[in-house]
């Protein structure tokens, strides 16, 4: 079992720079194998901008893997997006991994110039287009529904090849196909349950038996919004009003937190090792980068030990 740590975004009073640095050297002496953020580009929540922290993130690690889930690629360019990883993964010497979705028909598809008829369709022929602008081509052509590329010089390549790991996001049962036929690995949803966890990764194994994928070489992780608290009530007020902060009122998130004292906390996360994860990104959700680093000390010493 591994742990990664959610990277603090929130920039509700401008960037915290020395206390998110200090997180994240803290965060590697404690052995978290990566270092993760999610986007939001319409959201209640004040969040940096997922690649563009991890650029910097970058600057402040050395081992520390740097990764988002998910990117809502339906709503970015593909060839301007390709190039934005590639820089990240250049950047930080190949530790990048990267979450993509097509995210749900609720988005604001019409704000960002995409057919909300067509996203899933533009989603996958994006991916498509950002693997062939990774590939080891110094061109790169492609014709589709969406794009048409000629001959295009696309300068500089991914450090890890083919491209930097792709996690996929999803939770219908064609999404997991798909997650299966396109992606390197799978991450639930922090915003899902354990129990639909569950069976999501039934489905995903079922899948990569079916389309002949090597199980030991597809990933499978999962986001766990959590706070530790000696007062399980309070430590279940705290984690409530940050998902809050993050989501608003969508329905169904007061469903989805590990919350309580240590102990209450090891059981939460131990369901969620049944159902399946291989890596849990513990994600804290405190109002500032103060409070996620006590919130990462708790877990580093009362509840990973017993996890281990």
């Amino acid at each position: 079992m591994r742990f990664s740590i959610s990277i603090p975004q929130r920039a509700a009073d401008g960037f915290d720079a020395e206390g998110t640095s200090s997180y994240l050297a803290r965060a590697e002496e404690l052995g978290f194998e990566g270092g993760w953020t999610l986007e939001q580009i319409v959201a209640p929540a004040p969040s940096l901008a997922p690649l563009q922290l991890l650029s910097w993130a970058a600057a402040h690690t050395t081992r520390l893997r740097l990764g988002v889930a998910v990117l809502i690629t339906s709503l970015h360019d593909p060839l301007q997006l390709a190039s934005a990883i590639t820089a990240v993964d250049q950047i930080s010497h190949g530790r990048l991994d990267v979450g993509v979705g097509h995210g749900g028909n609720f988005r604001p598809f019409s704000a960002f110039g995409v057919d909300k008829a067509t996203f899933i369709s533009y989603f996958t022929e994006g991916l498509e287009l950002m693997k062939a602008a990774w590939s080891d081509e110094p061109t790169v052509t492609f014709h589709g529904r969406f794009r048409d590329v000629e001959a295009l010089p696309i300068q500089p390549k991914p450090i890890q090849r083919p491209h930097p790991p792709l996690w996929v996001g999803g939770s219908a049962p064609k999404a997991l196909r798909r997650a299966v036929r396109l992606g390197d690995a799978f991450m639930g949803a922090g915003s899902s349950t354990t129990a639909n966890f569950a069976e999501a990764v039934k489905i995903v194994r079922r899948e990569l038996d079916e389309q002949s994928k090597d199980a030991t070489r597809f990933r499978i992780a999962k986001r766990v919004y959590l706070t530790v608290d000696d007062d399980a009530a309070r430590a279940r007020e705290r984690v409530l009003a940050g998902l809050h902060r993050i989501y608003g009122d969508m329905p169904g998130i007061e469903a989805v937190p590990v919350s309580g004292t240590p102990d209450d906390v090891v059981r939460g996360l131990l369901e969620v090792v049944d159902a399946g994860a291989e890596m849990i990104l513990l994600n804290p959700v405190g109002e500032n980068v103060s409070e996620d680093r006590g919130q990462m000390e708790r877990l580093a010493a009362e509840v990973i030990p017993q996890l281990s």
